[in-house]
């Protein structure tokens, strides 16, 4: 019998995909509906409310027009309005509070003073968001008509010719969007390859609109699926939201500045969590991996190979038959798990395990009390929604259901026991869109599973490893395991709506519709939610509860968790990975505007791709280059499928000397990089930054998406094509230092080509004024690493000043005891170090020692001329603790 692997499943939807041919009928004329007027309005000084009237006869293209609506535009703040197009009884779906908790601060803005306004015009009913200070019109519906149907909402902006506008994930579309016949589509699929001009995984329908007069932002606060159209006719461009069901939700952000926005929109999706610093160390993961030996080999290999890796993961390879929360006893038998975990434990490393949302459909433990307390998704006759995943016949949790917490909670603390279980330091979750490998109407599901031969086979159990490194069980032979399955199964604890084919159809790549290889959309959630509506919130409601689970069994440690579907709002509790990409140059290239929409944009700053790429076969120039880059992914970790050959580091000189070379440098940067992420948990600002964020009156930097600003200090300029050597870059008009070498260059607004850049090399740049933290030394863990003393890195600007912030706690504690939160200046010779001091570090060994200062740019005397010239490089030895304000001369 032949294994069905991932890929192998969706070269079998492929093709049943390319034997459907789908033909649209010609789109309505949504123009020649009526439209609304507005009356009865009612104006106070934060805001107003009307009543919206059908203007004339309905036109009913997609359902059923609504007669009369209501509106509330509300100044909620000085930089945000709130305006919101409901049903007249607020009847109609919003997504629920536990999805997306509202701001429910007292408005705060006003009609006369707020940075941006609303004006409306009562006849047909249009609105506008408009720039006070410079008149300049942001948003605006007026000409286009209103409609608000049973399952069609259609909203229209005029947007300035060529516009910049950036987000709507997710996507693998360029970070600045096309504006000619482009659909942004969100509908959360199983997105195998994540190709270009489809929808993927999550929902962020947040947009920044970028003008060299300032930037504001829109979300529209709705998880139904739709179209976002950006056109651009006759020189004239729009944007169209066209939504198949909900309210019309907007929150409109001021601004001016890029980073504003993204702060403002903090403020109402949430604040992203603060990782465990050992989080951003380099995490090592493959699906294929067969057995606790290939994971003992792994570890010892890396070790050998003096790659420093800080997390071992696992796929779904350690589950029995792929069920959730199992052990495979004869290939990951607990014993030889948890001494895996023990070992890496001992060594200041890290331990995470997948799990899926899909729950097998068999007689054992977690199904059983799944199903006494009735946690799943059911059908209309109350039966068991049932769909095909990798355990073969699955069973789906409902997230809203009030015994789905307590339950998933519960799985948690028993199954991954830090006593007595598998003791894990974070969890992955995947396949929480969520995901079905079968096709609507998956009318036989026991069927279809047999015939995609769910669950795949697994190969042969293995006899006696090699002995390896640091294992002292290998080299003998292992006890005898009989009836696997008996041993998994004895583990016991005691109308007129159509909700499944609208009438408008959105652009959904899954061919055969909304409820295709998902679960089905006419499914009632517990309090009557339809999946029809919160389909896209599945993977974050999944994020939350996951959350929960976590905090139960290590209560008071920052959770890691990293999830594949997201909704907005889920960095609250998550961070993400860009899911299952290709071996390929261009998903090398396109990783960087995925990775800055999340991290800039959609506030989860915790992101990174499967470095090397997840599908295919990656080739030894193109692991080498994504080595590099994946250095200066947030998240950063290196993961590849079943029929893919293997990837780790080791396997090749050149990737194994890129790994060295671009760890070393990350691991230096760490707290540098801790620090700027902590200050996007705290008030927003983005931990990576698009160009235009820095610098946002220079155009040439608006479409750039090949480089990105690391933290705000440091520009990452990779090689991004096939097998080169060379790259052009931009470097904007501002003092910049080499990074390796500290020589000064003066940007020119200009690109530039760089050359004879070694495969194992990334280019980078300290952009001037800025002050850096650098441990002195990189480091195998991260636990080590932080016991390495402080350089300070000073890169001075034209002023021959800089300033920077250094952040220092415990590195996994949700509530901090003491911490350092400095801000250090850099000024007329002197370095100062001023804020908080209260971190010891003597508990576990952390330095806050600074055994150095370096300056860059330093101007010092020449004696032979009587002048001045640049030092390129100046280093002062120092022995000062970080414990009260500090001053240096320099």
């Amino acid at each position: 019998m032949a294994t069905l692997t991932r890929r192998v499943a969706i070269l079998v939807f492929i093709s049943l995909a390319s034997a459907t041919i789908v033909i649209r009928p010609p789109a309505p004329d949504v123009n020649s509906c009526p439209g609304y007027k507005a009356t009865y309005i009612e104006e106070t000084s934060s805001g107003l409310t009307a009543e919206l009237q059908l203007a004339g006869t309905a036109c009913n293209i997609y359902g059923r027009d609504l007669a009369t609506l209501k509106l509330q535009a509300t100044y909620d703040s000085k930089s945000r309005i709130h305006v919101k197009i409901t049903d007249t009884e607020e009847k109609r779906y919003q997504i629920p509070e536990e999805a997306f908790p509202r701001p429910h601060s007292e408005a705060t803005g006003s009609a006369k003073s707020s940075d941006i306004t609303f004006t409306y015009t009562t006849f047909p009913f249009g609105f506008t968001i408009t720039r006070r200070s410079t008149g300049e019109k942001l948003f605006d519906t007026t000409g286009d008509t209103l409609v608000f149907e049973s399952q069609y909402l259609r909203l229209k902006t005029s947007l300035p010719t060529d516009p910049n506008i950036y987000g709507l994930g997710e996507h693998t579309d360029s970070f600045r969007l096309p504006n000619v016949n482009h659909t942004r589509t969100l509908w959360s699929r199983d997105s195998y390859g994540i190709p270009q001009k489809s929808n993927l995984y999550g929902n962020h329908p947040i947009y920044l609109d970028h003008r060299e007069s300032g930037t504001h932002g829109v979300l529209l606060l709705n998880s139904n699926g739709m179209d976002i159209k950006l056109k651009t006719v006759n020189g004239q461009s729009s944007l169209e939201y066209n939504v198949i069901g909900g309210i019309l939700d907007l929150y409109f952000f001021a601004g001016p500045e890029p980073v504003a926005v993204a702060k403002q929109y903090a403020e109402v999706a949430g604040l992203p969590t603060m990782m465990p610093y050992w989080g951003l160390g380099f995490h090592q993961c493959r699906y294929g991996y067969r057995d606790w030996i290939d994971l003992a080999e792994v570890i010892a290999n890396h070790s050998i190979a003096e790659i420093p890796l800080e997390t071992m993961w696992t796929d779904i390879d350690y589950m029995y038959n792929r069920w959730v929360f199992t052990l495979d006893p004869e290939r990951f038998p607990l014993d030889k798990v948890r001494e895996i975990i023990d070992y890496l434990h001992e060594h200041g490393q890290h331990y995470i395990a997948m799990v899926d949302p899909a729950i097998a459909y068999q007689d054992y433990p977690t199904f059983n009390r799944g199903k006494q307390d009735g946690i799943f998704l059911k059908e209309a006759d109350g039966s068991i929604h049932k769909g095909v995943v990798w355990p073969g016949v699955t069973a789906f949790p409902d997230w809203f259901h009030p015994n789905t917490s307590p339950f998933w909670v519960g799985e948690f603390v028993e199954f991954f026991s830090a006593d007595a279980g598998v003791d894990i330091d974070g969890v992955w979750i995947d396949m929480n869109e969520p995901a079905s490998f079968c096709n609507y109407p998956c009318n036989d599901p026991e069927a279809d599973a047999i015939e995609q031969k769910m669950p795949p086979q697994r190969l042969p159990v293995r006899g006696p490893p090699r002995i390896i490194p640091g294992f002292p069980g290998t080299g003998k032979p292992t006890a005898s395991v009989h009836s696997a399955e008996r041993r998994v199964r004895k583990r016991q604890k005691g109308g007129s709506i159509d909700l499944i084919s609208p009438l408008y159809a959105i652009t959904n790549d899954a061919p055969l519709g909304l409820s295709d290889r998902t679960a089905h959309t006419d499914i009632v959630h517990y309090g009557g939610l339809s999946e029809y509506d919160t389909h896209n919130l599945y993977g974050a409601m999944m994020s939350y509860t996951t959350y929960e689970a976590m905090l139960a069994r290590r209560p008071g440690l920052r959770p890691l968790i990293i999830t594949r579907s997201t909704f907005a709002g889920a960095g609250k509790r998550v961070g993400k990975w860009l899911g299952d990409n290709m071996s390929q140059w261009d998903q090398y290239r396109w990783s960087i505007s995925g990775m800055l929409g999340f991290a800039s944009i959609y506030q989860m700053p915790m992101v990174g791709s499967d470095v090397c790429g997840f599908g295919g076969n990656t080739t030894e120039t193109l692991c080498a280059r994504w080595a590099s880059l994946g250095a200066f992914n947030p998240f950063f970790r290196n993961h590849n499928g079943d029929t893919s050959i293997p990837q780790e580091f080791y396997r090749w000189p050149l990737v194994a000397s890129s790994a060295r070379k671009s760890i070393d440098i990350r691991y230096r940067l760490l707290d540098y990089i801790y620090t700027a992420m902590y200050h996007q948990s705290i008030d927003g600002t983005p931990l990576l930054n698009p160009l235009f964020f820095k610098y946002p009156k220079d155009t040439n930097t608006y479409s750039i998406d090949a480089q990105f600003i690391y933290g705000n200090a440091l520009l990452v300029s990779p090689v991004i094509k096939e097998n080169s050597t060379s790259v052009e870059v931009y470097l904007p008009k501002d003092t910049l230092y080499d990074f390796h070498t500290g020589k000064k260059i003066k940007g020119g607004g200009m690109n530039m080509t760089l050359t004879n850049i070694p495969f194992d090399e990334i280019p980078l740049h300290i952009i001037g004024g800025n002050i850096l933290p650098f441990r002195s030394s990189s480091a195998y863990t991260t636990t080590e690493l932080r016991t390495r003393p402080f350089t300070i890195v000073i890169a001075l600007d034209e002023c021959g000043e800089a300033s920077g912030s250094l952040y220092i706690d415990d590195g996994v504690s949700i509530q901090q005891e003491a911490v350092i939160d400095v801000m250090m200046e850099y000024k007329s010779g002197k370095l100062s170090i001023k804020g908080k001091f209260g971190f010891k570090g003597e508990k576990d060994g952390v330095s806050v020692k600074i055994e150095a200062v370096k300056v860059l740019g330093k101007k010092r005397k020449d004696g032979r001329s009587g002048g001045e010239e640049e030092e390129e490089v100046f280093e002062k030895k120092v022995d000062v603790e970080l414990v009260g304000n500090v001053e240096i001369k320099v």
